[in-house]
């Protein structure tokens, strides 16, 4: 008698039905809240099933679960520092401008964004951290390369890469 392997559509209803509340209760207790915890939960099935081949030789659903849910976490985080980074920089440009951004440039604004997050998302962490820390904290890149331990060459080829990187997921930028 031959052992079939079960489809893909069973592996992840067993791995919802044995595993959703495990994980639900594990990142309510992490979130304190549970509207944002039924969210990543949801969030990380998705992510599971989108990438198809995670399930294959599954042997320890519950840190796969967990390691999924702490990136997505991880992506959250780094969204809410560019929202929170953004909306800082409109209250002082609101100071220094006679009008504020309409709720359009404000949508544009967050949308690409989160366009630029997802590009660094799939870059190396250390193109991914230059960019950030010339970019966002305004370090110039001599002491990025310090702290990466890189050269300053280096600094320059990882930030030309995360730009090219931006630059292909921002139709706008491209127009």
């Amino acid at each position: 008698m031959s052992t079939v392997q079960p489809s893909l559509q069973q592996q992840v209803h067993a791995l919802y039905s044995e595993h959703h509340g495990w994980l639900f209760g594990w990142l309510r207790k992490k979130l304190s809240c549970p509207q944002s915890a039924a969210d990543v939960a949801q969030d990380t099935f998705v992510r599971i099933i989108a990438s198809r081949d995670a399930l294959f030789g599954l042997r320890e659903p519950r840190a796969f679960l967990s390691t999924t849910a702490k990136r997505l976490l991880l992506d959250r985080a780094r969204r809410q520092v560019l929202e929170r980074s953004y909306l800082a920089e409109l209250a002082l440009l609101a100071d220094s401008l006679p009008g504020a951004p309409s709720p359009e440039e404000t949508l544009m604004a967050v949308q690409a964004l989160e366009q630029i997050s997802n590009a660094l998302q799939h870059l190396s962490s250390k193109p991914r951290e230059a960019f950030l820390l010339h970019y966002l904290e305004e370090l110039p890149q001599a002491v990025v390369a310090a702290q990466l331990k890189v050269s300053t060459r280096m600094v320059q080829k990882y930030l030309v890469q995360a730009l090219l990187a931006c630059r292909q997921a921002c139709p706008a930028m491209t127009a």
